[in-house]
């Protein structure tokens, strides 16, 4: 999920643990540790030369149980020593600040495994990416009631009965909306599946997942023998199934027997993926999880893609651009859409 989503989400973790004995405090410190798992986009560049190392980097091992548990012991002993110190003397306990961070730090790549770009939880036993794609990367409408009862209880002291009222129903709203989402996502697989049936395309596999900022328009693309089809879906289409299905070549100008990192990018995007040559020693990437809604017939239109171009006997990239003019103009097409046909 996106920054302010996993502050918030920190930040309720710390307000449960410690809000009675610091107050508004707990709401910093659970916040602040609801953020240290990205940060591995920024240790990943310092670790890596490589930008496809270091983009893979990201919900790695910073985002595993393993990295979770070790990761409380030390932020939690060192707040403990930092901050029981004069009158806070005797305030809090070192395993008080462990389950702050425990519990701040566990929240967030269990949140992120909802999203379609994959989580490593169990790294480094294992890379597999947990995914189950029931709602975007940023959906306000799992953020904002939170946020709301989180500033909410800022007003109340830490003793009060009203702010455990606030905070059981941030997280009651936020959990409901989780819930429905799941439920949502098993009617538009059954919805994507019934489509691709009655146009008599035999998918070997397919994956949907919603488009950003709403739970309501989705994307879903299948793999046959010989091509990607893809197609878009909303709630509020009058014939109840996924339309304008488009086929996508399956293209692949470097395999993965190439280089190991094309192999390590399938995987990646869950191997809809594209490859196409664009220069000498250049090649584009596409991940074909992400499309531009209204691509037209380009095959080269997913709205995650980059450069790939040789370098020291392997692959490195050149950083992502979006493909679309501006940000207003990605969610009016998103708007436009979402609104049915």
């Amino acid at each position: 999920m996106d920054s302010l989503t996993q502050i918030v989400l920190g930040a309720a973790c710390g307000e449960a643990v410690l809000g009675k004995k610091i107050g508004n405090k707990a709401l910093l410190f659970g916040g602040i540790g609801g953020t240290i798992p990205d940060l591995d986009v920024f240790i990943g560049n310092l670790i890596y030369e490589n930008k496809i190392d270091a983009m893979l980097y990201h919900r790695g091992f910073m985002h595993s149980i393993c990295f979770t548990v070790v990761a409380a012991l030390l932020f939690g002993w060192l707040t403990f020593k930092l901050y029981n110190t004069g009158n806070r003397l005797y305030d809090t306990t070192a395993k008080n600040w462990i389950s702050l961070y425990f519990w701040a730090l566990l929240t967030h790549p269990i949140l992120d495994c909802f999203t379609p770009y994959g989580t490593q939880l169990f790294a480094p036993f294992s890379n597999y990416r947990v995914a189950f794609n029931n709602i975007a990367v940023a959906d306000p409408f799992y953020t904002l009631p939170f946020l709301i009862c989180l500033i909410a209880l800022l007003f109340y002291k830490r003793t009060s009965h009203k702010r455990h009222l606030w905070l059981k129903s941030g997280l009651i709203m936020s959990s409901v909306y989780m819930l429905l989402t799941l439920g949502n996502k098993l009617y538009i697989d059954s919805i994507f599946k019934r489509s691709l049936k009655e146009q008599e395309i035999n998918a070997l596999r397919f994956s949907t997942q919603p488009t950003l900022l709403n739970n309501i328009l989705w994307y879903g693309i299948a793999e046959t023998e010989t091509y990607y089809i893809v197609a878009d879906f909303s709630l509020f289409d009058t014939k109840h199934r996924f339309l304008d299905f488009k086929k996508i070549p399956k293209q692949l100008d470097l395999k993965e027997s190439d280089y190991l990192d094309v192999k390590k990018l399938a995987s990646f995007s869950n191997h809809y993926y594209s490859i196409y040559k664009e220069e000498e020693n250049g090649y584009e990437y596409n991940d074909l999880r992400y499309p531009i809604l209204e691509s037209g017939q380009n095959p080269k239109s997913s709205v995650f893609s980059f450069l790939l171009y040789k370098e020291n006997n392997r692959l490195n990239m050149r950083p992502f651009e979006p493909k679309f003019d501006s940000l207003s103009d990605a969610l009016n097409k998103i708007w436009t859409r979402l609104k049915g046909k």
